[in-house]
């Protein structure tokens, strides 16, 4: 019964590429050759801190992160931001949830090796305020986190960490309006959880405020080591 509804699932509402949106030939789903054509993963050489390509391999890190402190030890993400930022828009406000399916087998693809080095206790996805998660009717970080956990084995703790007011759009800000934008919009759920090493994960990395919000309070409640991992990230200037 339950591969009949798969099947009839697909009939109904076939796979799409992510990056375009068309429809995906035959049963397969990924993106699509054509896209494949137009799209970049982050190569190396890479910031030692955030991920971002740098193009001076004499270089350890990018311009960002010489220039400001950040509370978490390390991180990585997949794709240029601006390569895959339509496809991003589609998954997170025009309920293109499928996407998740297509994103997360990505990320364990390329980013797997990197998570399973880290030895890492939990998963714990960048939450969204819940009146957000109720009109989207899903949390875009947590279908990748989900995808992560449940591929690589390591638990997902979605509720460690919620977002108890609503913020601006962080891209209608700079860094420091960031950071104050933040400010107090995160609270550690579950006291009595003890974790020394985790990884964030999001959907997007830019000035990476924040992934380091949450470091920070991570880091407060006794955690000792806090990475990360993004679907996308800017690139470096």
């Amino acid at each position: 019964m339950y591969k009949f509804l798969d099947v009839l699932g697909d009939l109904l509402f076939p796979a799409r590429c992510p990056v375009c949106d068309n429809v995906v030939p035959g049963w397969d789903e990924g993106i699509c050759s054509e896209c494949l054509k137009s799209i970049r993963y982050v190569e190396l050489p890479r910031c030692l801190k955030c991920g971002k390509h740098i193009e001076e391999e004499a270089k350890e890190f990018c311009t960002d992160c010489d220039e400001r402190k950040h509370y978490y030890k390390q991180g990585r993400a997949l794709f240029y931001y601006k390569d895959i930022a339509k496809a991003i828009y589609r998954y997170k406000y025009k309920g293109r949830k499928a996407y998740a399916r297509v994103f997360g087998r990505e990320m364990v693809y390329f980013l797997g090796d990197y998570i399973n080095s880290l030895r890492a206790e939990a998963i714990i996805p960048v939450p969204l305020y819940k009146r957000k998660v109720r009109r989207r009717g899903y949390n875009q970080a947590t279908l990748l986190a989900k995808i992560l956990g449940e591929t690589l084995n390591i638990p997902v703790y979605e509720n460690l960490v919620i977002r108890n007011r609503n913020t601006k759009p962080l891209k209608l800000l700079n860094p420091e309006e960031r950071l104050n934008n933040l400010k107090k919009a995160f609270i550690l759920m579950e006291n009595g959880v003890k974790l020394k090493r985790v990884i964030i994960v999001d959907d997007i990395y830019t000035t990476g405020s924040t992934i380091d919000t949450i470091a920070k309070l991570l880091l407060e409640r006794g955690i000792e080591e806090v990475y990360f991992v993004a679907l996308a990230i800017g690139e470096s200037t």
